[in-house]
């Protein structure tokens, strides 16, 4: 039986309340999020149309997913693998969240401004790459970084996990489905993928 409109909206809270306070989502809570995004798009002729951000912010939300998990050949990054679609689902969900993405948001374009006259999706590649260095390593906080260092653990870390619970990121770590093993290990080559995946590293 699948879950009706307020199943899901009871289960996107759920699982929103659970990502707000900074919880580990188990795989099928957030295969629940990514299949509510896809059906969300079918009902929209193919498109995904957000929940919470406007169409100025869902791009940059999409370009940020690219950033932290870079397309790599066939393999889609953070964007393809639905990333953006994830968080969009999951903070309009949690007023937490929403204040941490649309403020996040919101200081990214403001320090993308001042530095180079552009909101941040318009802003030259140095400019996108100079912020997002200095905001991913604590060790850099200052007044004026901390809003933006706050902001980039919580993007980068739902990033991470809408990638890895995607089909897309399933895939990139051979993940086989449920099959019977006398002892489980996780693969070395699946850790360093992943921590390879995104060129910004927790300081």
């Amino acid at each position: 039986m699948k879950p009706g409109p307020m199943q899901r909206r009871t289960l996107l809270q759920a699982v929103a309340s659970v990502a707000a306070g900074a919880g580990r989502m188990s795989a099928q809570d957030s295969s629940q999020v990514h299949h509510h995004a896809v059906q969300t798009a079918a009902k929209n002729g193919g498109q995904y149309k957000p929940h919470l951000f406007n169409a100025h912010e869902f791009k940059t939300v999409r370009m940020l997913a690219d950033l932290v998990i870079p397309p790599e050949g066939p393999e889609p990054g953070g964007a393809g693998a639905g990333a953006a679609e994830f968080i969009d689902l999951l903070a309009a969900n949690n007023d937490k969240l929403k204040e941490i993405w649309l403020g996040g948001l919101g200081w990214l374009d403001h320090e993308s401004r001042r530095r180079g006259g552009h909101n941040f999706v318009d802003a030259t590649p140095e400019i996108r790459s100079g912020i997002l260095d200095d905001i991913s390593y604590r060790k850099n906080a200052t007044p004026e970084l901390a809003p933006g260092i706050h902001f980039f653990n919580w993007a980068r870390r739902m990033v991470v996990d809408a990638y890895f619970t995607s089909p897309a990121g399933a895939k990139a770590l051979g993940f086989m489905g449920n099959t019977g093993m006398s002892e489980f290990k996780v693969p070395k080559a699946s850790l360093d993928y992943a921590l390879a995946k995104s060129p910004f590293k927790q300081a």
